[in-house]
Order: C-alpha cells, then structure tokens, then sequence
C-alpha cells in the first residue's frame, strides 16, 4: 500500500487536474463569444470547441443522473486512503477546493451544470466552429 504523503501527493495532482478543466470549460465560455467579437479565428477551432461542449455536456449529463464527477470521488476516496478527512490538505489544497466544491443543494448544481451546457450548445450556433476540411 502506498504511504500517506503519496496519497495526498496523489490526491493533490487530481484536484490540481480537476481545477484546470474547471478553468478551461469557465474561460472557454468567455473567450468564445469575445473572440467572435474580436474577431479572433482561433475561437472557432473545432477540436477544442468539441472537447469543451463535450466536457461540459458529460457533466451536466452525470448532474441530471444524480452522479458526482470522478474526479471528485477520486479526491475524497484518495485523501480517505492516507487516513484523512477531504479537509486535511495542504493549503494550496485547501484553497483549490474552497474553489471548486460549494456548498449548495444538489438540484442547484443540476440547474447550473445543465445551464452552462445550453448556453454552450447555443455558442455551437452563435459562433459556429469551422469543421476541419477532410470532414466538410
């Protein structure tokens, strides 16, 4: 079995991984419709545009069904392994999960989840991504 500083070492890198898709689907909301605005051409990738809807859509989909995300469960389960609570994390840890976990009810983090993922869908519409040219 693996010590405890690994464990927590572990559990870090998955909330560190967590928090950089968390700012990838949140500054992709952002930089989508400015960068129309701005004209910038890269806000039209396809690639990354269906990495982001694809993403978000996973989690709205896992919220309407009831689930946690993954990579939350392998957080906590992680940090229970080395003989500790979620709460006992170093303080970098710490103010990344204050980050990303809030304490709201279930259904409110449904509403949001499936909200981001239609206002990502009318983004496709709104700002339509240029289709790679071996599929156009």
């Amino acid at each position: 079995m693996l010590n405890a500083a690994i464990l927590l070492a572990l559990a870090d890198a998955v909330l560190i991984v967590h928090l950089g898709i968390i700012l990838f689907n949140v500054l992709g909301m952002i930089v989508i419709p400015l960068g129309a605005w701005q004209g910038w051409t890269f806000v039209r990738g396809f690639g990354w545009r269906a990495l982001h809807l694809g993403i978000l859509a996973a989690v709205a989909v896992q919220a309407l069904f009831g689930r946690i995300c993954f990579l939350t469960i392998w957080h906590d389960d992680l940090v229970r392994l080395a003989g500790g609570r979620p709460s006992d994390a170093p303080l970098i840890a710490s103010l990344v999960s204050h980050l990303i976990f809030w304490p709201l009810a279930p259904w409110m983090f449904v509403l949001l989840y499936v909200t981001v993922c239609v206002y990502t869908l009318a983004l496709w519409w709104l700002v339509p991504p240029l289709w790679p040219r071996r599929f156009a």
